[in-house]
């Protein structure tokens, strides 16, 4: 396994084979009696049974013990997997769905998301620490059993350095944060709102690139997801994530979804060298869900330029139309 950039966009590329056991020919890792003998990293709470567990990635796509071994292959730059690749089992129960869960089973699971987050980002070899969920078969779920995973790597992903440096640039134009104007607007306007609780808004984005999608944001500003602000409930937002995820599924049962949060600050090396001193103030956390539909939208193979078929408005009030709690 390598790391390979393209020396075009600048993305850096997994390259390699990965070898996994079928869920069916070994039964599932993250029941008993597998899971009772795994290498746990976190166990939530951490007395009695538990309800959310990191484990290591059995097939992980990043190592902590290599070297990353930087080397050039003529005008190409290569390196190894430095890295971390973790996978949190949001439930002792193998056939539930995280939409499913109650809003403390969901606040669990974003508490442990942010206990990796902070916990990872003390290695200040890692440039990025980030979670994502697969959900179905289309979107490349590894597992039936309910689960999420966290990387740490030692690069930022383009998309993550796209909306630093947009985010950058628009603080520097205006002095405020392009998230916070964004949930003002949409606020405003609430055409693109699909729920509210407390302080977190769930709205579809303004240029969706895909139907149904959906940001998450707290209203109030923050850049760190793994640090909530004084006062932030994060109850709410387990609430919020639980019926914007059962308004979903009603729609499309497969999606993605991925925390952005800041990169690790503590990294001053190559592409952060010189890092904004503004990232506090521009940069803002949010959760992003991608759901794939059933019939295959041309916005994911047109993947530079999106084509997006239904409206992020008429996406907003079917959703809103939808009864979470049946």
């Amino acid at each position: 396994m390598e790391i390979r950039r393209d020396p075009v966009t600048q993305s850096w590329v997994v390259s390699g084979q990965r070898e996994r056991p079928e869920e069916g020919e070994t039964g599932c890792p993250f029941d008993p009696p597998a899971i009772e003998n795994a290498k746990v990293i976190l166990s939530w709470p951490s007395e009695g049974p538990w309800q959310v567990r990191v484990l290591p990635h059995p097939e992980p796509l990043y190592r902590v013990e290599i070297d990353p071994g930087r080397a050039a292959e003529g005008i190409y730059d290569k390196m190894g997997p430095l890295g971390a690749h973790e996978v949190v089992v949001e439930t002792p129960q193998h056939d539930k769905r995280f939409s499913t869960f109650s809003d403390e089973e969901i606040d669990y699971v974003l508490s442990v998301w942010g206990s990796r987050i902070a916990d990872l980002k003390k290695d200040a070899r890692f440039k990025y620490v980030t979670v994502f969920k697969n959900q179905g078969p289309r979107a490349g779920q590894e597992w039936s059993h309910a689960h999420s995973q966290v990387t740490a790597t030692i690069f930022v992903p383009r998309r993550i350095k796209y909306e630093l440096a947009s985010a950058h640039d628009w603080f520097k134009d205006k002095e405020r944060c392009v998230f916070c104007d964004i949930v003002r607007q949409e606020e405003k306007q609430g055409k693109r709102i699909v729920d509210v609780q407390g302080d977190y808004y769930a709205l579809c984005p303004y240029a969706s690139r895909v139907p149904f999608e959906i940001w998450i944001l707290h209203r109030r500003h923050n850049h760190l997801f793994e640090q909530p602000r004084p006062g932030a409930n994060r109850r709410q937002l387990a609430a919020l994530v639980g019926r914007v995820l059962r308004r979903l599924e009603k729609i499309a049962t497969s999606f993605h979804l991925v925390v952005h949060t800041a990169p690790n600050t503590r990294n001053k090396k190559g592409e952060l060298s010189g890092y904004w001193k503004t990232l506090s103030e521009d940069y803002h956390w949010h959760i992003e869900i991608m759901p794939i539909l059933e019939k295959r939208s041309k916005s994911y193979s047109i993947k530079e330029v999106y084509f997006n078929s239904l409206l992020p408005e008429q996406a907003a009030e079917q959703l809103r139309s939808v009864d979470p709690n049946t």
